[in-house]
């Protein structure tokens, strides 16, 4: 079972259920059940191997090892471990799709913020994308489901002029 690596977390445990809005300013860990919605700006959300979210998440960083239905936006990285059963559309800058994890919906890899840090280090915003794409379509390939990725026409249906 893996927590949070901060001292300062709330831990939600497995017989616990949440109906309403989750927010604060501590990492979240959930084992229990929460539907509604989840914000936790500037912390992370990590879902448990007994964890039940029926709800939109809005985190720094959100880690699912259980089941999460719903919206997952992040400013840093979203982690989908083997055991993740995954509903919903994610936009983050970074992604990372474990072989055995089942995702559909579709993936918004969002720029970094334009900061001053960022202008310095260009090579590292264009590797981003291309490393979260590789994750993307080695994910793929490995049979999780990825739904609206790539072209919506069918090979072959090139239009002729």
């Amino acid at each position: 079972m893996e927590t949070p690596k901060t001292t300062e977390f709330a831990n939600i445990g497995k017989s616990v259920v949440i109906k309403g809005e989750v927010s604060g300013s501590e990492d979240l860990y959930v084992d229990g059940q929460v539907e509604g919605s989840v914000e936790l700006a500037g912390n992370n959300l990590t879902v448990g191997p007994n964890g039940r979210v029926h709800a939109n998440v809005k985190a720094k960083g959100v880690v699912v090892q259980g089941k999460l239905e719903g919206n997952i936006r992040t400013t840093d990285r979203v982690d989908l471990r083997k055991s993740a059963v995954v509903m919903g559309d994610i936009l983050t800058q970074r992604i990372a799709i474990e072989d055995g994890a089942y995702f559909k919906g579709k993936v918004e890899i969002q720029k970094e913020p334009a900061k001053a840090e960022v202008k310095s280090e260009p090579k590292r915003e264009s590797g981003l994308a291309s490393s979260a794409a590789a994750t993307l379509s080695s994910a793929n390939a490995a049979g999780s489901s990825a739904a609206g990725f790539g072209n919506p026409k069918p090979a072959g249906a090139e239009q002729k002029k």
